[in-house]
């Protein structure tokens, strides 16, 4: 891997798949809240595939773009962005009319102690935004969180699974749902409720922090010992080309990547990369955080990107000082706190 930085853009060059999927697409494309970890590469893939497939699409960001330099990146890659914030009904009503819509906005981090502002964020706002775009397709990001823990044995809670979540986030996540489904129904709004978990770049994700663990030899915590994960550049692209997949109330889809993986063996995989051993603390729990994609896979294949992939591109990427964000999964947590 002696030139990381090429092999990670070619991770992220569009499909042919989705090639052929983003020329079927009616209309432009617009992202809400595409400033966040997934917004500004989802962005660029879906401009890179629009003009490899030879279509006239726009693509359309918006967002409060808070990151320095964002929007000037974003435009010089030929998205047009718009900067606002979505909370004032004035703004929100000023955005164009698009057909197909990619809603990222949201809420996580810093739940505790900002409660009112995360169901304002995770529920208000949703209502808000259907009502607006009523007439487009809508893929609206959600989380697996929204189901309880299950056990490990399961392979992972299915989209028929009744939601449990667990902690106040996650309760807002689901009422985020709830509002979309709500307007769907009534609207006759086309709808995808798109429950992902985890999303892995090499600047973020569950993946990360376990190796930044195992390289600084700091102990992981085995509580939450089974995890998911798939590849950013992968999510991105079903993403897009979930646009074509909305249904009336709201389709449900988890995405994440096929297996149910042991944190204990990404962190040995890790180890091997680095030369260190893993240090650990607490046993492994029955029940984890999972999400069974099966569904997904039927729809839009196996992720082109594999875990050890993923591993071996992210430790080398830290080897080699790549840039990563201080953006944490908070995975571990078992009380839906964060």
């Amino acid at each position: 891997m002696e030139n990381i930085q090429d092999l990670y853009a070619q991770l992220l060059q569009p499909s042919d798949a989705l090639l052929s999927d983003i020329a079927k697409l009616n209309g432009d494309i617009l992202i809400l809240g595409a400033g966040g970890k997934m917004g500004p590469s989802m962005a660029k893939l879906a401009k890179q595939a629009i003009d490899k497939a030879g279509v006239k699409k726009k693509v359309i960001a918006v967002s409060r773009f808070s990151e320095a330099g964002l929007e000037d990146e974003l435009n010089q890659a030929g998205i047009q962005t718009i900067s606002a914030d979505l909370l004032e009904d004035a703004q929100l009503e000023a955005l164009p009319d698009v057909k197909n819509v990619l809603y990222l906005a949201g809420t996580k981090f810093g739940t505790t102690g900002k409660e009112s502002f995360t169901w304002a964020m995770n529920a208000y706002l949703p209502g808000r935004v259907a009502e607006k775009y009523k007439h487009s397709n809508i893929v609206v990001f959600s989380t697996g969180n929204v189901y309880p823990l299950t056990p490990v044995v399961q392979g992972g809670a299915s989209e028929s699974d009744a939601p449990e979540p667990i902690g106040e986030y996650a309760q807002s996540c689901l009422g985020r749902e709830r509002l979309f489904q709500y307007s769907s129904a009534k609207y006759n709004t086309p709808v995808l409720l798109y429950r992902l978990n985890y999303a892995n770049d090499v600047t973020y994700g569950v993946l990360l922090e376990i190796a930044k663990s195992v390289r600084d030899e700091k102990p992981i915590n085995l509580k939450m010992g089974n995890v998911n994960v798939i590849w950013q550049g992968d999510a991105n692209e079903i993403a897009i080309r979930s646009l074509l997949h909305c249904e009336v109330p709201g389709k449900i889809l988890n995405v994440t990547g096929p297996e149910t993986l042991s944190v204990r063996w990404i962190a040995q995989e890790f180890g091997k990369l680095f030369d260190k051993q893993p240090r650990f603390i607490h046993e492994e729990q029955s029940t984890a955080l999972l999400s069974n994609a099966s569904e997904c896979m039927k729809l839009f294949g196996y992720p082109r990107t594999s875990a050890k992939q993923m591993i071996s591109l992210l430790a080398e990427w830290l080897k080699q000082g790549g840039k990563t964000i201080n953006k944490e999964t908070h995975f571990q947590e078992r009380d839906g706190k964060f």
